[in-house]
């Protein structure tokens, strides 16, 4: 059976590393123009920057695009 991966929502960048510290397999995030969170602190160049993050700690980020 495949094992569960914990989704955790990022608001920010410094939000995601937090919660892959904490044990987040994954992160999902959007900018303010394309998520449901318009309050987010994600911007073109942070998402970038978590998007690498993620990928260069073997995690995944799940973005809105």
């Amino acid at each position: 059976m495949k094992r569960p991966e914990l989704l955790a929502p990022a608001g920010s960048f410094e939000k995601a590393k937090e919660a892959f510290l904490y044990g987040a397999d994954a992160v999902y995030c959007g900018t303010g123009e394309l998520s449901l969170r318009s309050r987010a602190e994600v911007d073109n160049e942070s998402l970038a920057k978590t998007i690498e993050y993620a990928h260069s700690n073997r995690k995944k980020s799940i973005y809105n695009n």
